[in-house]
Order: C-alpha cells, then structure tokens, then sequence
C-alpha cells in the first residue's frame, strides 16, 4: 500500500471510531431517557422529597412547569439531547447539585473497583488455565469444573458467602468496604471470580490449541523448555481471545458494581445509580449511564490497542 494511503486509511478509521462512540451514546442516552419514563412515578416527587412526600397537587405543577415536566415527551426528550449536546448533564432532582461534579466525585471509586477486579480475574485465568493444561486429564477437569462453577455465581450470593466466611467465621475482613486496602478485598473478590471463570475457559482452550500448533512444535525442536515455551509462546497466544473480551468484562464489572456497592455499602457508581432509581432523579440516571458508556468505550479502544501489541499479525495488516 502507497505510504500517502495510510494517513488517509487512519483518518477514516479514526472518524470511524469517533461516529460509532457518539452514535452509541446518543442510543444509551435514548433507551435510557424513554426507559425512566415508563417506571411508575412522578420525577416531580424526587425534586419534593421523592415518592411518599405527600406534596400538594399545585406543588407538583409547579414543579412539573419548573423542570419542563408538563411539555410532550417528545419536546422533553428533545430538550434534553440539547443539554447533553453542550456537555450538560443538568441538576439533579433529589440533590440540588450539578450532576458532573456529583459523579465525578463517584467515579474514582468504581473504577479502581473495576480495575482491581479486571487484573485479579486475569491472574486466576491465567494460574487455572495454566494449572488445567499441565495437570493432566483429571486437572483438565477440574479446572473446567471449577471455571464453569465460578462464572455460575451469583454476585450477590457470592458476596454473601464471602462476608460470612471471611468476616462472621474467621473475623479477617470487614463485612463493610472500609478506607483502606482491607475494605477492597470483598468488593474485588466479589466482582473477579466470576470474571476468572469466564476468562479461564477461553484461556484454557486457546492454550490447548496453541500447545498443538507448529510453532510450538518448532520451539520444541529447537530444545526450548517446556516452562519457556508456554511462558514465550503459549501464553502470548492464548491471551489473545481473553484481550479481545476485556472491553466486555470492563463493562459487566461496572454494572456489576451496582450489587457489590450496595451490599458493602461502598460508594461510587453503582450505588449513586441505584439511588437515582429508586427516587426517579432522571438526570442522574442518565449521567451514569453515559459514563459507564464513555468508559466502555474507552475500554474498548485500549483493547484494540492491547490486541495490536500482543499480536503481531493485526500490526501488520
């Protein structure tokens, strides 16, 4: 290919990327704004205390006129992808505060949750993947078992199950998220055993098909040991389907927060979400899901970047 086609090539794959990001955000911003319309409720009552105020009828036209909450759906609608178009997020219903500052303040804690849990997943597929294929046929199946049984759990039973043991039984943990390293533990273990099991499974059959390809079978002529080349080789190959499903992963951790921030009581995303639900503050719950999906996004273009790296065949194309 002719050098002056590639900055072309790269600013179409560029605008690319940057269409398809603002079309998903435009679609989570949609689903998301029709979706708080069909729960049961006023968003006037949030703004008076939430539902159960026992607000007058005139305060709650008030409010509604205030807000634009007696316009169409369609003009509300409409006026709302205006306030999002300018980096708006609005105010929110329950709180009286901008909505940005307000979850910007909450995002650090979800994502360090989420970035602690991505790595400590990684690090179990990779010992039961590395475990399973070197173990034989009973450990092959042992360590499907104990995949498949990880990424069956519920995260609310697990987090469940792991407060009791670890903070009732053996007193080594806090049942609640703590400042501090301690109060992590839970939240994190919580969310990446059932991620590991996931990942496991896609490691463990790609590292069997690698441990069959030639280029294994060349290592092994040449006198390299088996540690190097599974360390060098085998490895770097079978990383590459479990790459590919890390903007994924990245997403269902941060929904998955929703639970684990409740139950441990730690703040951030999740619960500022659920929150918002319950008491139908529509700008709130429109700003954390645009978030999660900006850091989706986000997630998804290091992905790209990891699989380039790990493999050399894409860079090449």
């Amino acid at each position: 290919m002719p050098r002056r086609a590639l900055p072309r090539r790269a600013l179409l794959r560029g605008a690319a990327r940057i269409g398809g990001a603002v079309l998903v955000l435009w679609l989570v911003a949609t689903v998301t704004f029709f979706a708080m319309r069909l729960v049961p409720g006023d968003p006037a009552e949030a703004v008076l205390g939430g539902p159960g105020s026992q607000t007058s009828p005139e305060a709650l036209a008030a409010v509604r006129a205030q807000y634009g909450l007696d316009q169409p759906i369609v003009t509300q609608y409409l006026a709302e992808l205006g306030r999002l178009a300018t980096g708006d997020l609005g105010r929110s219903y329950a709180l009286r505060v901008p909505v940005a500052p307000l979850l910007l303040g909450q995002l650090g804690g979800t994502l360090l949750l989420a970035v602690l849990s991505l790595l400590l997943a990684w690090l179990f597929a990779i010992g039961l993947a590395l475990f399973s294929t070197r173990a034989g046929r009973w450990g092959r199946m042992l360590g499907s078992g104990l995949e498949i049984g990880a990424a069956a759990l519920p995260h609310f039973w697990l987090a469940s199950a792991l407060i009791v043991v670890f903070s009732s039984w053996l007193g080594l943990l806090p049942p609640v998220s703590t400042p501090g390293p301690a109060g992590l533990v839970l939240p994190v273990l919580t969310l990446a055993i059932p991620l590991a099991g996931f990942l496991g499974q896609v490691m463990r059959e790609s590292m069997l098909t690698a441990l069959e390809a030639p280029f294994v079978v060349s290592a092994r002529a040449r006198g390299e040991s088996e540690a190097g080349i599974r360390r060098v080789h085998v490895l770097r190959h079978a990383s590459l389907p479990g790459i590919s499903l890390s903007g994924w992963a990245f997403g269902s951790l941060i929904s998955g927060a929703v639970v684990v921030e409740t139950i441990f009581a730690r703040p951030g995303l999740g619960r500022t979400l659920l929150n918002a639900v319950t008491v139908r503050d529509v700008p709130v719950v429109i700003g954390v899901v645009l978030f999660v999906a900006a850091a989706y996004i986000l997630m998804t273009l290091l992905t790209d970047v990891a699989q380039r790296i790990a493999d050399p065949r894409l860079r090449s194309a």
